[in-house]
């Protein structure tokens, strides 16, 4: 049975410092038995860390109160942090040298749970809008629990699906005809080339995932291959993969091309995708059918309109601006949990 856990903090690779955090039951007889010096809680004590007779490295050890855990603080050399992993799986502890996201309560230090909720998730901001609300939400919640609290309030937070998304990118499928203008637009959102563009029809034969950055917003976009009916076994087999795609997506663009008839094809597609954000993209060329009320128009080769497409994504998913970031929100189940529960008592807000 395992002692505890040994996690490397730091990123693997060579560095200067490499940090082994070390928590659980067999912390403080791990250090008794192979660290030179006696650790104190709260201070940094340099001493030997040693394997037997072996001498792995001379660490800086901080005590963390109470003993359960203690970080151990070497050199950064592959040889040395693997030495000291080894030598902690040895003891008993299960080594995490890859922390998955979202970080473990082992790995963050903070004194309150939804402090620890913010370490934790912490490394899933890829944008700074998303790490400047989530750093705020402390002090948010803090300022939200003084004042009276009414349940409307609380039910518009609980709805509030923002900074999850912040922290957890939505994927957006953008799928339309052949040719119509999908990976130019794509391209368009993501700033730089991505995705082959042609004027060949079916040029994009397999769909294409990858984030990009929507105005703070990061969102795992995907390209997809023009939908259609076809002979061809290659393109049928890549359109047929890229559905289970936009099945999974959280929010599909659909686009239309103006300039093509309003043929099977894109009507198959305009009744099948009836939540979808249109857009309706050549419109600098003369159309060869009306217009779609609500649709957003684009010629995505030079880019006019993706600014207003930017917009709707971000809009779908935070909100109408100004968005924020000063405002309490949720970002774990526990949160959303407690939510509900305040919805009929606002007492549970306690628990935040």
């Amino acid at each position: 049975m395992a002692t505890g856990r040994a996690i490397l903090l730091t990123p693997p690779g060579s560095a200067a410092i490499a940090v082994v955090r070390l928590a659980g039951a067999g912390v403080q007889s791990f250090l008794h038995t192979h660290f030179s010096r006696p650790a104190i809680e709260g201070r940094c004590v340099h001493g030997e860390l040693t394997d037997g007779a072996r001498l792995i490295d001379d660490p800086v050890v901080v005590l963390h109160a109470g003993g359960g855990a203690a970080d151990v603080n070497v050199h950064g050399g592959p040889w040395v942090v693997r030495s000291v992993l080894e030598l902690a799986r040895r003891a008993g502890f299960a080594v995490v040298e890859r922390p998955g996201l979202p970080l473990a309560d082992e790995a963050v230090d903070a004194d309150t749970e939804m402090g620890r909720e913010v370490l934790r998730y912490l490394p899933m901001a890829r944008t700074e809008r998303a790490a400047r609300t989530l750093l705020a939400q402390e002090e948010a919640w803090r300022r939200f629990r003084q004042a009276p609290a009414a349940g409307a309030d609380v039910v518009r937070i609980r709805d509030d699906h923002s900074l999850y998304w912040l922290l957890h990118p939505p994927r957006v499928a953008i799928i339309g005809v052949p040719n119509a203008g999908k990976s130019t637009l794509a391209n368009q959102l993501f700033a730089q080339e991505r995705s082959i563009t042609a004027d060949v029809p079916g040029t994009t034969r397999d769909w294409v995932g990858e984030i990009a950055n929507v105005d703070g917003l990061a969102v795992m976009l995907v390209d997809t291959p023009g939908l259609r009916h076809t002979d061809d076994p290659i393109e049928s087999e890549a359109i047929r993969r890229s559905k289970g795609q936009i099945e999974r997506a959280d929010l599909v663009v659909l686009v239309l091309d103006v300039t093509q008839p309003r043929d099977p094809d894109q009507l198959a597609l305009e009744a099948a995708h009836r939540g979808a954000l249109v857009v309706v993209n050549k419109s600098d060329q003369a159309a060869k059918w009306g217009g779609v009320s609500d649709a957003l128009q684009t010629v995505a080769t030079t880019g006019r309109g993706v600014d207003d497409v930017r917009a709707a994504i971000r809009r779908y998913f935070l909100g109408p601006e100004p968005f924020d970031g000063d405002r309490p929100r949720w970002w774990t189940e526990r949160q959303r949990l407690i939510l509900r529960r305040a919805t009929t008592d606002v007492s549970a807000l306690s628990e935040l």
